[in-house]
């Protein structure tokens, strides 16, 4: 069984109080990545990427940021791993925690990553499961924080499906005390454990969390418009029936008119343009969906050295 005090992420809410400092070390180390300047604060860790799911920003990202803080990537896939033969997740966390330092696991199910964590003696970073992309909204924030000096006093408006992406989402603007409301068609809403644990920290902190069903509602005086796809990994089978519920939830230029003029547009990507968003709004200036994708790397530094570093942040650059 794995050490209780070994670091895992796989929640937002196991970054608890630390998720500012977090994000702030983010900030230090995209500016020492623009000054040309090396953070080799994790040397010689070796960094396991289990994927179930394909993948773009998250595979690159990772082994990108591992690289960077001196150490090494090793990508695994099921096709790979014994695990597709039947070898359990529980066999399968004992003997990659004999070679690696940190493992991150991209899952079908949060249960199988539960599982991993419980039998791993490494930490485990979730790398997007079908109930939360902590990574992703760590990335968010380090996005807004860049915008804003303080994250109180803003408000998101999340436009489209409840999935794992909104779930995260809601969670980490109720922790740093950003307003979130989301338009989000009722049979897809969050699920209520997650909308009862944000509505706690939000009201701890002095924010709120509301859901609506017109989108119209949601953007009215919103700072950011964040959307997703309609159709994640693993609902495909549900396509048609998820476009026709989502008919009217699209962020087009119209949506965005309805916010504030300095209004940010927000997409985690892969993008379907054409029906969660159009061409023009992705694309154009309130777009800040390419430093988002940017932020990943970041993001994943900082979530490296917190799991790994002895203390955290590191010493100075």
């Amino acid at each position: 069984m794995r050490d209780p005090q070994e670091r895992d992420v796989l929640s937002m809410l196991d970054l608890s109080t630390d998720l500012g400092a977090i994000v702030e070390r983010a900030l230090v180390l995209k500016a020492a990545r623009r000054a040309g300047q090396r953070t080799p604060s994790l040397p010689g860790s070796n960094l396991g990427l289990i994927f179930e799911k394909p993948s773009t920003r998250t595979r690159t990202s990772f082994e990108v940021a591992i690289n960077d803080l001196g150490g090494h990537a090793v990508v695994l896939s099921t096709k790979d791993l014994q695990l597709g033969r039947g070898e359990t997740l529980a066999d399968t966390a004992r003997v990659l925690s004999r070679y690696l330092d940190v493992i991150a696991y991209r899952a079908f199910r949060h249960s199988d990553v539960a599982e991993l964590a419980r039998w791993a003696s490494v930490p485990v970073v979730n790398a997007l499961d079908d109930r939360e992309h902590p990574c992703q909204i760590v990335a968010d924030l380090l996005t807004l924080r860049e915008q804003w000096d303080r994250f109180p006093g803003h408000r998101l408006a999340y436009v489209g499906d409840g999935n794992n992406v909104c779930n995260s989402l809601v969670l980490g603007c109720a922790m740093v005390g950003i307003d979130f409301v989301g338009a989000i068609p009722a049979s897809y809403r969050p699920p209520e454990d997650i909308l009862r644990e944000a509505r706690r920290l939000a009201a701890e902190r002095g924010s709120k969390v509301d859901l609506v069903e017109d989108p119209a509602d949601a953007a009215r005086d919103a700072d950011v418009i964040y959307t997703d796809v309609w159709v994640s990994m693993g609902d495909e089978a549900q396509a048609a029936a998820r476009e026709k519920a989502f008919h009217g939830y699209q962020v087009n230029s119209a949506l965005v008119r309805k916010a504030k003029a300095s209004c940010r547009v927000m997409h985690d990507l892969p993008a379907h343009r054409g029906l969660e968003i159009t061409d023009d709004v992705i694309d154009g200036p309130q777009s800040a969906v390419w430093d988002q994708a940017e932020n990943r790397l970041h993001a994943e530094k900082a979530l490296l050295e917190y799991v790994l570093a002895p203390e955290f942040p590191p010493g100075a650059l």
